[in-house]
């Protein structure tokens, strides 16, 4: 069990606000040991179970047809603390359930705090005790360290008005927030009907006509009739360095995107031959795609255009295409790489264990696709960059909107707790007078 942590410096509050240790206002009950083998999913076989991922997200999916002393249950709008981890807090929201162990209960047993007020209060000060304790030997949150925080405690009245004031600035946040969400979460799904009238021919009906080109013009070829394939290469992990060329593996290209930061590893250049540079190394304009990932999760078949490389090789499960430029445009290629089309066709393929899923390099090569005029390539290419631009700005925005919104909440937190919004009524009696009533 974590041991006692004091706790960094109590800073001002209000005249007739004061500070009170937790232990003095109220009740804490750490969860009941479940046996986990009284566990099921089904909740015709058991009662509703709290565990550490529940208390967030103020639901469960676990059941246990144990039996526990009524202390145990838990009720909707109860205060929860995950013990293990970020030391989450959370309000119950769904029908009275069991709580588990290394998950707290706390509730005000005193007329003096609101249940809700100390809600808002607590991450902070759990955060706070989580940055200062290591988790390698630290690893969970004791009751004692919960009840020896202190709590900035102002008059009944004007928690009250704190609380509600935080309502009111929160819900007028979760409703920018929401919207802002909703444009970063229908991204993909705008990506994907856009590039799909792109290489259905929707997207230039309108170029073809102007410039009397015939839909006819469209041929069928296949992935390596117009670039050149290269698979990856096996490197040597008992090898791998600190510097050197650095090998990109499938998570330095997670998500459709490099990110040559992300667990990089090298290999010295006297650990290669030419025939394993010839291979693996990236030139300008190759297109990158991984070939393994979670099986069933389309996590992978990622294409990623690689521009102005130094000394970056391929490892294996990695196919490297070379576009030939007097076929195909690199974007039409890159762009009908990430489409669904090309997606639905490559994943038709998945083979693989019970969790690991892959698709052959061959297999990808010889996809047949539809390529039409270079010239309408190149005209799909600036329409498809154009459109995709703003559609990234318009999720870029709306991310560092949904950023800032989070850190706009964590200021009236901190504001709050400090008797800085504006809510204080300095001629109602002091806190500290009517404390004396439960010494």
């Amino acid at each position: 069990m974590a041991k006692h942590i004091q706790m960094p410096p109590i800073y001002p509050i209000p005249y007739n606000w004061t500070w009170v240790e937790l232990r003095q206002l109220t009740r804490i009950i750490s969860g009941y040991p479940f046996d986990s083998k009284s566990f099921s999913d089904l909740a015709t076989e058991g009662r509703p179970l709290i565990r550490i991922r529940d208390v967030v997200r103020g639901y469960t999916e676990t059941y246990t047809t144990e039996e526990c002393p009524k202390q145990y249950i838990i009720h909707k709008n109860d205060i929860l603390i995950g013990m293990d981890g970020d030391f989450n807090v959370g309000k119950w929201q769904n029908e009275d359930a069991l709580l588990n162990q290394r998950v707290c209960f706390i509730q005000s047993v005193s007329a003096l705090l609101l249940n809700d007020y100390l809600f808002y209060f607590l991450p902070k000060p759990l955060k706070q005790i989580n940055d200062v304790t290591p988790s390698v030997t630290v690893k969970h949150l004791s009751t004692k360290t919960i009840e020896s925080i202190m709590i900035p405690l102002p008059p009944l009245e004007e928690q009250q008005r704190i609380v509600d004031r935080i309502d009111f600035l929160f819900a007028k946040l979760d409703e920018a927030k929401e919207k802002a969400q909703e444009v970063v979460d229908n991204f993909e799904t705008r990506k994907a009907v856009i590039l799909h009238k792109a290489f259905s021919g929707e997207l230039t009906a309108k170029w073809r006509t102007e410039n009397n080109v015939s839909e006819k013009s469209w041929m069928a070829r296949k992935i390596n009739q117009v670039c050149t394939p290269r698979a990856g290469y096996a490197f040597d992990s008992k090898k791998f360095t600190n510097a050197g060329y650095q090998i990109i593996r499938m998570g330095n290209l997670y998500g459709g995107t490099l990110d040559l930061a992300r667990n990089p590893v090298f290999t010295l250049a006297t650990d290669i031959d030419d025939a394993i540079l010839k291979r693996s190394l990236v030139n300008d304009g190759d297109i990158l795609i991984t070939l393994t990932g979670t099986k069933y999760k389309r996590d992978y078949g990622y294409a990623v255009c690689i521009r102005n490389p130094y000394n970056l090789l391929v490892n294996q499960r990695i196919l490297c295409l070379s576009p030939n430029l007097n076929e195909i445009t690199t974007d039409y290629l890159l762009y009908y790489l990430q489409s669904d089309i090309f997606r639905d066709v490559f994943f038709s393929n998945e083979t693989g264990g019970v969790n690991q899923g892959n698709v052959s390099s061959k297999f990808v090569e010889n996809i047949q696709f539809e390529v039409p005029t270079y010239r309408e390539q190149e005209e799909i290419g600036y329409i498809l960059r154009s459109i995709l631009e703003k559609e990234y700005q318009a999720k870029e925005i709306a991310e560092a909107v949904i950023e800032q919104i989070d850190i706009m909440k964590k200021s009236i937190l901190a504001r709050a707790f400090r008797g800085e919004l504006g809510t204080n009524d300095p001629s109602e009696e002091s806190e500290i007078e009517l404390l004396k009533q439960i010494d």
